[in-house]
């Protein structure tokens, strides 16, 4: 549905990057009081705010007619702050705020504030304009903040965002925006940049916004970061093109800033999932490879796309539906003609080992007589327009209306319309459309009512996917309270990762769109949301099929694996473009099918600590320059390094190999780091390199589906390092389906490999109650590099053959030790 913006719409959002002319920072430093959770500032009419909510974690905020708003999004869950040991010292021109951390500086006269960790670098300086410190401006309801940087200095994070990871002389709009309904001309005007076509890899903004991003300072000391989340809902505006200082403005809302002092990018992650809350645990089936199509399918057709997966023996796990399953695009209905018995299908597809998915768009068909309209109307759940009639937007039903999701109870009814929807059998939710995108209407008009207060739609805008994702999580956990629930939003905002999965949106079979989902997801993976993907091979566009394959090659490699393509455009099956593609896609999926015990593990891990799944290099490597600077590789996990073919013809390619050692899945071969290397890329596959010191743990059996898996035999395929040390890898074991495993219902198994000199020792220690469905009666080891000799298994000598040794573990561990 393409359509033009409106002149509200670009009234609103064309502004040109500030200029500070006629802005004003706040006056002195008239007065502070010290409570035990921080400092309280009084800048003439206005307060400064200083909250210290761990050693390395403080918030900031700067008060309007001298109020504070305590929730100005629904980003931030933590509630739980522990009391902190700070000090507050008067130094004459200043005030100094201290935790064992951090330092911060509040300048006096001039008002301006700083911060330091404990050692003295700098976590961030404000910058001095021609007119003074410019910590903090404001002209009516936009503010401005503007700080120091150095020339080479890095910048990481921001979500969703086109271009190079690093985001060193870009700028960018937070702006949820459904990018297929955009005019180029018009969005030029908002974006700035040369060629806003929605299908250029420049294109900006895109479909979520998360206003939280690293500041990486090298010198001699080394390479340290400090992490910053702006929770602020509005318009935004982040610019890093001025080599002595970087800005970012937000049209509206009050300044809310959560600062983390590092140094390290784990630690930054880490606390700003803390703050705004981590991924739950998936179910199982959701790791495993999802079909669909924008396509107008029938009941009947669906069962024979199952079939004709089993038969073809191309594992995958989940069918989706697009809006044509839909009884005239009304959302919770089905087409009686096209699908007459949902149920029956849903169960047959069950018995297939596959799980169904369908899509469900916010907007609601204006139609008296339609059961969700009235419900929705009579309770007063849609958004309405100033003079309190409903908000109409033009959509697939026509004439369409928005939930209100700003209301806690336009939230708890979307949840329950979920609820019943998936009644008949369907295991997850689809959330699009949720920009929220109205079409050829300019949402400007639509307002919200959360707490009676008629909040302009910029308030709640980039918020909205996330509210309506929270609701449909509710709704699914009341109808389902011991399952995990499976989510995926298009749009989102900071915090999005704890109830939804998010792929990125409308791409396009092209070379440079394949290109860019790399830096594209890491960025995600480093803003907190680690459930990410994009469409395989591309939605709009038919792929030739040498793009097929290196697509899906790589696609079955990061966390959210889903084939996907648009009505108007060719079949893109695997066995679409013929057998020799078909093949090279059997193998990709067999890969991820084999690898489902360490890329579930990875998920684990990711719940726990925050970290990224698909991840760039500078997070293990932030000391390494030309890891910081990797845009085109990335780990899954923390032990599996991926090297994508991202232009046509290549059969080969350089692959960075950061510091320490890397054995290559396919040839063995093993490599220093520190170094490139040229690798093979046949058509058959692409570089994959496994850590050295890492266990990579895997089917033997690989399976067509996850439904009822239950291995008896798996693989632990151990990458002996060059290098002397002891090195750490985990293996989670659960009934993948339920919240069982938070109670320590799983057997959890930490790897400990130790490297003295041609010494070598992998054991294996175990945690956890175990699990009813375990059925795991063996491990087998397969030395990848090395054929070992001398060999014990619990100081007894056992025999390996060519590197391998299979034996009973039903989860008591094991200690294996032998010489490289």
């Amino acid at each position: 549905m393409l359509a033009r913006l409106s002149g509200a719409l670009l009234r609103a959002m064309s502004k040109a990057w500030i200029t500070k002319d006629n802005f004003v920072g706040l006056a002195n430093v008239s007065g502070v009081e010290q409570s035990a959770k921080g400092a309280l500032f009084r800048v003439g009419e206005e307060l400064f705010r200083v909250d210290v909510l761990r050693n390395d974690v403080v918030r900031f905020k700067i008060s309007q007619a001298g109020k504070f708003d305590e929730e100005p999004t629904y980003a931030v869950c933590q509630r739980a702050f522990s009391p902190v040991t700070f000090t507050l010292t008067d130094e004459g021109e200043r005030f100094v705020l201290s935790t064992p951390a951090l330092r911060v500086v509040v300048q006096k006269a001039p008002f301006a504030f700083h911060a330091y960790r404990s050692d003295g670098s700098a976590i961030f300086e404000s910058a001095d304009g021609k007119n003074g410190p410019e910590a903090y401006l404001y002209l009516n309801d936009t503010f401005v903040v503007t700080r120091k940087r150095g020339v080479h200095d890095s910048f990481y994070g921001l979500g969703e965002k086109t271009g190079p990871l690093n985001r060193r002389g870009q700028k960018y709009v937070m702006w949820n925006y459904d990018i297929a309904t955009s005019d180029g001309l018009a969005l030029s005007r908002l974006t700035m940049v040369e060629n806003s076509d929605f299908i250029s890899p420049k294109f900006d903004p895109y479909y979520m916004t998360i206003p939280f991003y690293y500041h990486a300072v090298t010198d001699r000391a080394g390479t340290r970061f400090a992490g910053m989340f702006v929770d602020n809902g509005y318009l935004a505006k982040f610019d890093y093109t001025d080599k002595d200082h970087y800005s970012y403005e937000f049209q509206g809302g009050q300044y809310t800033e959560y600062v983390f002092a590092g140094p390290g990018m784990e630690s930054i992650l880490e606390a700003y999932t803390w703050l705004t809350g981590r991924m739950q645990l998936p179910p199982l089936w959701s790791l495993g490879y999802h079909q669909c199509r924008w396509f107008d399918y029938h009941q009947p057709d669906v069962l024979r796309l199952a079939d004709e997966y089993r038969e073809r023996k191309l594992p995958c796990d989940v069918l989706w539906l697009d809006i044509h399953y839909m009884d005239g695009y009304r959302v919770f209905t089905w087409d009686k003609e096209k699908f007459p018995a949902p149920h029956q299908m849903l169960g047959e597809l069950r018995e297939r080992g596959f799980r169904m998915v369908t899509i469900i768009d916010p907007g609601v068909k204006h139609e008296s007589g339609y059961r969700v309209f009235d419900e929705g109307a009579s309770q007063n759940l849609f958004c309405k327009v100033e003079n309190g009639q409903l908000y109409v937007g033009m959509v697939w039903p026509g004439r369409t209306v928005f939930p209100d999701f700003s209301k806690p109870e336009a939230r708890a009814w979307w949840g329950q319309l979920n609820a019943a929807h998936v009644e008949s059998g369907l295991a997850g939710i689809w959330n699009d459309m949720n920009e929220p995108a109205t079409g050829s209407i300019s949402p400007l008009p639509m307002r919200f009512d959360r707490d009676g207060a008629n909040h302009p739609h910029e308030r709640f805008h980039n918020q909205y996917g996330f509210l309506m994702a929270m609701g449909t999580r509710d709704g699914l956990l009341a109808a389902r309270p011991n399952e995990r629930t499976f989510i995926l939003s298009r749009a989102g905002f900071a915090g999005i990762q704890r109830v939804s999965a998010n792929w990125m949106g409308d791409n396009a079979s092209r070379w440079d769109h394949l290109e860019m989902s790399l830096p594209m997801a890491n960025g995600l993976g480093l803003s907190g949301q680690p459930f990410v993907g994009a469409d395989i091979p591309g939605f709009f566009q038919t792929p030739t099929p040498e793009l097929m394959v290196r697509w899906m090659q790589y696609g079955v490699l990061t966390p959210f694996a889903r084939g996907h393509n648009c009505v108007r455009f060719d079949d893109q099956y695997p066995w679409s473009f013929g057998p020799g593609v078909e093949r090279a896609c059997r193998d990709a999926l067999m890969l991820r099918y084999q690898l489902l015990p360490y890329i579930y593990t990875a998920f684990v891990l990711s719940s726990e600590t925050g970290e990224p799944i698909q991840r760039p290099l500078v997070f293990d490597f932030q000391q390494d320059r030309q890891a910081r600077e990797t845009d085109d590789q990335f780990l899954l996990g923390r032990g599996l390094l991926v090297a994508p073919v991202i232009q046509p013809g290549v059969v080969a390619r350089n692959v960075y190999l950061p510091p320490g050692s890397w054995i290559d899945w396919y040839t063995r071969e093993t490599y220093e780091g520190g170094q490139y290397r040229t690798l093979d890329a046949p058509m058959e596959h692409i570089p994959l390199l496994v850590r050295g010191g890492h266990v990579i743990a895997a089917h033997q059996d690989i399976p067509m589906s996850t439904s009822g898996l239950a291995p008896k035999v798996l693989d632990l395929f151990v990458a002996v390092p060059l290098e002397d040390g002891t090195f750490t890898s985990e293996l989670q074991e659960d009934d993948g389906l339920t919240f069982a495993a938070n109670s320590d219902t799983r057997l959890r198994t930490r790897f400990t490999l130790k490297r003295r000199g041609t010494e070598i020792t992998l054991k294996a220690e175990t945690s956890g109650s175990g699990y009813p469905e375990f059925a795991r009666e063996k491990f087998r080891v397969v030395l990848l590099n090395v054929s070992g000799s001398s060999a014990s298994l619990d100081g007894k000598p056992v025999a390996l053959d060519a590197g391998t040794l299979t034996f009973d573990d039903r989860g008591q561990g094991f200690e294996l030790a032998f010489l490289a």
